[in-house]
């Protein structure tokens, strides 16, 4: 099948097979010089540019909820580790008094 008989425009192809969409060619009035601006590019790597910019699109959403659940989860994590800091700081200060219990109450049994 050739492709010089597809007809649509670039916001409207008549296809969406990029098989079957009419290559982009270098402008034949320019001159071929190294430089960035007239570099040509093959007919792979303007598919493969098209079809990433659209696969991009329709996985941003995606992409944009993976980071708000891994910022989420990032939150949960800290707010766990506060509360298990919380908690050990509680022991501690618990075992600290009965130590000092333990201690009066060895002083006390010493003395009498």
């Amino acid at each position: 099948m050739s492709t010089a008989g597809i007809l649509g425009t670039i916001d409207r192809p008549l296809t969406h097979d990029p098989m079957k969409q009419a290559p982009m060619k270098p402008s034949t009035t320019e001159p071929m010089s190294g430089s960035a601006a007239t570099t040509d590019f093959s007919h792979t790597g303007v598919i493969e540019s098209r079809q990433n910019r659209t696969r991009e699109m329709q996985l941003q959403p995606e992409a944009l909820a993976r980071a708000h659940m891994h910022e989420r989860l990032r939150e949960a994590d800290a707010e766990r580790e506060a509360v298990r800091l919380v908690a050990a700081r509680r022991m501690q200060r618990r075992a600290e008094r009965a130590s000092l219990r333990a201690r009066r109450a060895l002083a006390m049994a010493v003395m009498h």
